[in-house]
């Protein structure tokens, strides 16, 4: 009997350590990623300029707290969530945006959104993020912008 009370407390113990390894992993994202306004300087190689007759600049942040992401695409809002693995993995999914009609901006938000379909790793180098897939250039580019 005493060696089942044995096997159980350490089969428990066992159990409870996966679990805060799991709890450890998701809290652990890269500080230098999250919570930051990442500002859209490049697309597809082009430098993107504010034009003026969108509302707002073209940004996205992360939230580590509840994985999710959200931001601006020139005339929609976005949301979406993430996740950050070893070796600067990165995945979006469920990302979804409103559905406005703004006219007079040229800037094609389709292409914006599909580097958060085709992203799979990032790079940080001096406030500047790229945004990758594989080891081709730079789908998008951002800088991470301190706000007041």
């Amino acid at each position: 009997m005493k060696i089942k009370i044995f096997v159980i407390t350490v089969l428990s113990i066992f159990v409870m350590s996966c679990n805060s390894k799991k709890e450890q992993k998701v809290d652990s994202f890269d500080e230098s990623i999250t919570g930051k306004y990442w500002k859209l300087k490049i697309l597809k190689g082009k430098d993107i300029k504010m034009e003026e007759n969108q509302k707002r600049e073209i940004f996205f942040t992360l939230k580590a707290n509840d994985s999710t992401v959200s931001g601006f695409a020139g005339c929609n809002s976005l949301v979406g969530q993430f996740s950050i693995e070893k070796g600067n993995r990165i995945r979006f999914k469920s990302m979804s945006t409103t559905l406005m009609a703004c006219q007079g901006i040229s800037f094609n938000e389709s292409e914006f959104l599909k580097v958060f379909e085709l992203a799979d790793n990032y790079t940080i180098k001096d406030d500047i993020l790229s945004l990758n897939i594989g080891r081709r250039a730079p789908l998008a580019v951002f800088e991470a912008v301190y706000l007041k």
